[in-house]
């Protein structure tokens, strides 16, 4: 499978080059319930983080009783359940990706070691305002 590049972006117009991040598209499935977000992609994060309303928008019910992930950094206060996505990144094939579902809807949607960098090999190029993606080797 190949890699593709994508470029960073800002998430406000307003925004300078130096504030860009490496954002991803992608189109998250929870049965037949479909949802399109923008994902940061984040070396330095444990786990995969969905906002609240995306969540919803998956069909997914809060259950405070399955509200057993505890989570690290600015949102480690945070309630969070387990929840699972397929994923459909580029012309990759579908992947199914584990998220720390929070009762938040202003966070965005991030990427993490858990387990988006389990399914793919990414690399950084800052310089260029790059980074590229590629589907783990099987």
């Amino acid at each position: 499978m190949s890699s593709m590049r994508f470029k960073y972006s800002t998430s406000d117009r307003e925004q300078s080059e130096s504030d860009s991040l490496p954002r991803i598209p992608l189109v998250l499935r929870v049965g037949p319930r479909v949802a399109e977000a923008v994902g940061l992609v984040d070396s330095g994060a444990t786990v995969s983080v969905l906002p609240y309303d995306l969540g919803l928008d998956l069909g997914s019910v809060w259950d405070d009783r399955k509200a057993i992930l505890r989570l690290a950094g600015s949102i480690g206060s945070q309630p969070a359940m387990p929840l699972l996505a397929t994923a459909e990144i580029a012309n990759f094939p579908p992947v199914k990706l584990a998220f720390a579902w929070v009762q938040r809807s202003d966070l965005p949607v991030i990427l993490g070691q858990t387990n988006f960098f389990m399914e793919f090999d990414v690399c950084f190029y800052r310089s260029r305002l790059e980074f590229e993606v590629r589907p783990k080797s099987t």
